[in-house]
């Protein structure tokens, strides 16, 4: 995809392949389409595509297909409600439109995200977190699945984040998505916290073969209230996908964030590698931090400049 948005040179992008190289050139935007064929993410796609077109020299269309909620990948509703408002803050906005969903393993699905250009990329400070204002969510079931597995999914993660957090109204929908709109059978949840700053935390799980729903609500639930106890204001999940942002930005980005995930120490490597970035990892200084594990990345970015506009 990133050598089509490119018309790059790419060798050795095949299965059982061991080294790979590419040679970008000049980006383009435009319309481009990019089908994975199996279930394989749409949002890993949006992740690798993104911070491309944001340097074209006009506004693109990225047409993209295959999983919208599949596992070891961002559910298409996290990239909805919890990235795009918090990556905005960089200075750019971006529209996706969810086509089509589809799930393991028949994929299907097809999101269809339209973003303009910018010149430059402003740094972030994500280091106040608030406290938690909102709980709200959706629980889905699509093609076969019954309704009530979407009902006992919320039921379950309603009463699981209870039994911590018993002053908020917590707001899960049962849905189910229409047959149009949804390609195979699948079921997951996804729960948000909002805080009084805008910081968003997530926790979602999805359904497979044999697990009960309420094991599928209680997992989301718990993933979300450990997300709220480390004290940072991103999610574990956020953390890495904001990092070649940074990088790429004006000036110093901060993000208060709990334990550093692997994904963010890969995802810090390459951008001091490829870009050139300075990063640094501390621990928060803050009184409130002394008995969590909360640390602050801070990067220098270097300023990319789109030479188009």
């Amino acid at each position: 995809m990133i050598r089509d948005l490119c018309d790059g040179q790419l060798e050795g992008a095949e299965i059982g392949s061991t080294e790979i190289t590419f040679t970008p050139e000049k980006i383009k935007g435009g319309v481009h389409t990019a089908d994975t064929k199996t279930a394989g993410s749409v949002c890993l796609l949006m992740q690798v595509s993104m911070p491309c077109v944001l340097f074209a020299a006009c506004p693109s269309e990225l047409r993209l297909k295959g999983g919208t909620n599949a596992e070891m990948a961002p559910q298409i509703d996290y990239t909805a409600m919890v990235f795009k408002p918090i990556v905005e803050k960089f200075g750019f906005t971006f529209n996706c439109d969810i086509k089509m969903r589809g799930y393991y393993p028949k994929g299907g699905g097809e999101v269809i995200v339209r973003m303009s250009p910018v010149k430059q990329l402003s740094p972030i400070n994500l280091t106040d977190r608030g406290c938690v204002t909102k709980i709200y969510g959706r629980a889905f079931v699509a093609g076969v699945l019954p309704f009530k597995v979407a009902k006992d999914m919320a039921a379950a993660a309603v009463r699981c984040i209870r039994k911590e957090i018993r002053d908020l109204y917590v707001n899960i929908q049962p849905v189910q998505e229409p047959k149009d709109q949804a390609f195979g059978n699948g079921n997951g949840i996804i729960i948000i916290a909002e805080t009084s700053t805008g910081c968003l935390f997530a926790g979602s799980s999805l359904g497979k073969r044999g697990v009960n729903a309420d094991k599928v609500g209680i997992e989301a639930a718990e993933m979300l209230l450990a997300n709220l106890r480390h004290g940072g204001a991103v999610d574990e999940y956020l953390q890495d996908q904001l990092i070649i942002f940074m990088a790429l930005a004006s000036g110093i980005s901060r993000i208060k964030t709990g334990p550093v995930t692997l994904h963010t120490q890969t995802a810090i490597h390459f951008a001091e590698q490829l870009a050139k970035a300075k990063f640094t990892v501390k621990k928060s200084e803050d009184e409130e931090d002394a008995s969590k594990d909360t640390y602050i990345i801070e990067c220098r970015g270097i300023g990319m400049t789109n030479p188009n506009l």
